[in-house]
C-alpha cells in the first residue's frame, strides 16, 4: 500500500484480497457495516468499520488471539489507513457452524 486510504467502494475487495493471500481462506466474507457508524468519532477520519469471518487452514492449533493477530498482519497498512474498527470470527476448518461439511 502507498499509504493513502482506498475510495470506500474498493476496501472489501481489499480486505479480501489481503486475507486471500495470507491465509488462503476455505470460507471468507467482508461485510462493511460503516454506515452503522456514520458520526461515530472514528469514522470521522474516513475510515470504515467491517466484520470477517474466516475460515482457514492456517487457523489450527492457534488460539484465538494468535489467530486475530495473523489476521491483522494479513491487513497491514489497511488497518492504519482504511480500516478503524473490525470484527474478526477466525475458525480453523474443523469449527466451521456447518459442521466442516462442504
Amino acid at each position: 500500500m502507498n499509504g493513502g486510504p482506498l475510495p470506500r467502494e474498493a476496501r472489501v475487495a481489499a480486505i479480501r484480497a489481503a486475507l486471500e493471500r495470507a491465509l488462503s481462506p476455505l470460507e471468507l466474507q467482508v461485510v462493511d457495516d460503516s454506515a452503522r457508524h456514520a458520526g461515530h468519532a472514528g469514522a470521522r477520519d474516513g475510515r470504515g468499520h467491517f466484520n470477517v469471518d474466516v475460515v482457514s487452514a492456517a487457523f489450527e492449533g492457534m488460539p484465538p488471539l494468535a489467530r486475530h493477530r495473523a489476521v491483522y498482519a494479513a491487513l497491514g497498512d489497511l488497518m492504519e489507513t482504511d480500516i478503524h474498527a473490525l470484527s474478526i470470527d477466525a475458525r480453523a476448518p474443523a469449527e466451521r457452524t456447518d459442521g466442516g461439511a462442504g
